[in-house]
Formats: C-alpha cells, structure tokens, sequence
C-alpha cells in the first residue's frame, strides 16, 4: 500500500514570513512644501527605496529649473517617481513615469501621483495630464510610451532620468537602447543618469555603463557629485565615502546623429 502524500509538499500557513507593509516617506521642496511618497512594501525590483539618486537629482532640476520646464520627460526605473514629479511640479509639458510593469509598482506610481496636490491640475482627461505612470521593461518596443505624447504633437521625449539603476549590471545594453528609442534627436535633449556606487568594490562595473554609452556614439559629461550625511545602508560593507557619494553624469547626441 503506498502512503498517502496528499498534501505531504505543501508548506504550512505561516512557512513564510509576511511581506513587509507598505510605508512612505516625505520629501521637502526648496519651496517648504513637501511631497508624499508611497513605497510598496517589498519588492525583488529595489522599488520598495527611496533612493538617493533620485532625491538628488530631484534637487538638481529645483535648482535648474529650465532643464526641465517646458519639456517632455521619461523616467524609467522609477519606483516611488520623485524626479518625474518635481518635473510635473516644476511646469514640465509631459511627464512619463515608468517602472517594470508589475501592477502593484505601476499601481503605486499612480497613487503618488494622484496624491500630489503640487501638480498643475487639468480638466481631469488622462492625455491631457501633465504626468502618467506606465510599465516598460528596458530594451523593450516603448511604441506605447511614446504614444502619451501624441496630445502634444511630440514624437519623442527632451529628457530621461536615470536614478540608481547602475547596479543592474546586466541591464546596461537594454537601458541605452531605450535612450537610443525614445529620447529625440535634438543637440538639447538630455538623459540625466544619476547613481551611487552602493557595492563600492564593484564600482568598475557601475562606471562601464558609460564607456558602453560612449562606445555607441554618445557624449558623456559629468555634471555634479555630491556626499550625502550618511550611507543610504550604513551597516552593508565597502568604503563608507563611497557609498556616501551620488553622482551624476548626462548622456547628448553627437551633433551628427541630430536631426
């Protein structure tokens, strides 16, 4: 007679420990007021950070406002979205904030965007919005991406932000090709690539995104670095002042490759 294993593999209730609870976290304008950040509780993409990437580079644009005023806007890699929002904020045209497009991340960025009051109101219309959430994966088709700025009569976007995504390695190739596909063709057009090397003995491997972005015909300037008080994860290994550094470097078009 053979045991009966029904149910003999199948874990207990409680085998796993539950994922954490969502939380939130404020960011403070130059201007005094603040913003309202939502964090999913746990995700395996990095999503549930506020990274200091993204923070710095939000403080960039307030201080250098006509980078993005008027302007169209991709940020790709996300998570909470604060760069896309001070955009929003700071009078950006159009604003596309996306992530990988697992509902509840692409859920999240549209809860902090709804609940930001700071953002110029429209009539309520989604294309008439100065700011949408939507899922992409790098390196893949953006034709959807590119369709919220048909409203606005524009083909492809002014600016695209990078915050803290360096350390996928891996994803290198797949994040330029998408700067290839969607950022237009013009002298003044900017991908703003901002990062902290958080694993400082791999800083190499961080840094390479640039010699590949040279490598296909991009022009590479570092535009600022800055040392936070403390290391976003103070109790991780490697070299204190490095993983206390964010810094940014911007990708342009070649005057040949302009249109």
């Amino acid at each position: 007679m053979e045991p009966d294993t029904a149910g003999f593999f199948e874990e207990p209730a409680d085998y796993y420990p539950p994922s954490p609870p969502p939380t939130s976290q404020i960011y403070t304008l130059q201007s005094g007021k603040t913003i309202t950040l939502h964090l999913v509780g746990h995700s395996p993409l990095e999503a549930h950070h506020l990274w200091n990437g993204s923070r710095i580079i939000s403080k960039y644009f307030e201080n250098h406002v006509a980078e993005v005023q008027g302007r169209t806007v991709l940020e790709l890699g996300a998570g909470a979205g604060l760069p896309s929002i001070v955009s929003a904020i700071l009078g950006a045209e159009k604003v596309v904030v996306t992530d990988f497009p697992d509902p509840d991340l692409v859920a999240n960025m549209r809860k902090n965007i709804l609940g930001c009051e700071l953002i110029p109101t429209t009539n309520g219309n989604a294309e008439d919005s100065p700011i949408v959430a939507d899922g992409y994966v790098w390196g893949a088709d953006p034709t959807h991406l590119l369709k919220h700025l048909e409203f606005i009569k524009k083909d492809k976007f002014d600016v695209l932000i990078l915050a803290d995504l360096l350390f996928r390695h891996s994803e290198h190739g797949n994040m330029i090709s998408s700067i290839e596909a969607t950022m237009s063709r013009k002298k003044t057009s900017t991908a703003f690539v901002c990062f902290t090397s958080y694993r400082p003995w791999l800083q190499h491997k961080d840094l390479a995104f640039f010699d590949l972005a040279r490598g296909r015909g991009f022009l590479i300037e570092k535009i600022l670095e800055e040392k936070m008080d403390k290391a976003m994860f103070e109790n991780d290994p490697g070299d204190e002042e490095v993983r206390k550094t964010v810094t940014c470097f911007t990708l342009r078009w070649p005057d040949e490759k302009c249109i």
